[in-house]
């Protein structure tokens, strides 16, 4: 069997139990993130890598912006390349850049990523997405200072 997931779902308490509901007549659920390889589904609590739980956590979150949010403008990653190995860090630029392109045409729309992996900027330099990238250090103050560089200088520093 491939160690590869498939595809991830969230399932609910309907799904198995039926929904619960509480004394104020609200409707609630317990869900809970289900990985499928192959015919198998298995929780993917305490079965998958750190890598492996911060692509569902940024799938997860992506897929909730498009259903909930009619034309989201903004998506902001902290550090989404955070315990990924090499391939999925391509994968995760690869899936970004079709987004990216999806929304082009999409006045408002706005990625902001914060990371310290350069590689992973320079993916998207690659796909000629973008031409500057900014980087915020300290000043010989210790203030902080938010610079403006070309994508192309970026092994320069």
């Amino acid at each position: 069997m491939s160690t590869d997931i498939d595809t991830i779902e969230i399932r609910t308490s309907d799904d198995d139990e039926g929904p619960v509901v509480v004394r104020t007549n609200r409707r609630t659920y317990n869900y809970r993130v289900v990985m499928v390889r192959g015919d198998v589904v298995l929780d993917m609590r305490g079965r998958c890598s750190a890598g492996q739980k911060v692509l569902a956590c940024l799938i997860i979150r992506l897929a909730l912006a498009e259903t909930f949010c009619d034309n989201f403008g903004f998506l902001a990653l902290d550090e989404p390349t955070t315990n990924l190995d090499v391939d999925n860090i391509r994968s995760l630029a690869l899936s970004l850049v079709r987004i990216i392109e999806n929304r082009r045409e999409q006045s408002n729309f706005q990625l902001l990523i914060i990371t310290h992996d350069e590689e992973f900027v320079e993916l998207f330099g690659r796909a000629n997405l973008i031409d500057d990238f900014y980087r915020v250090s300290k000043d010989h103050m210790g203030y902080s200072k938010v610079s403006k560089y070309r994508i192309q200088d970026l092994d320069a520093h």
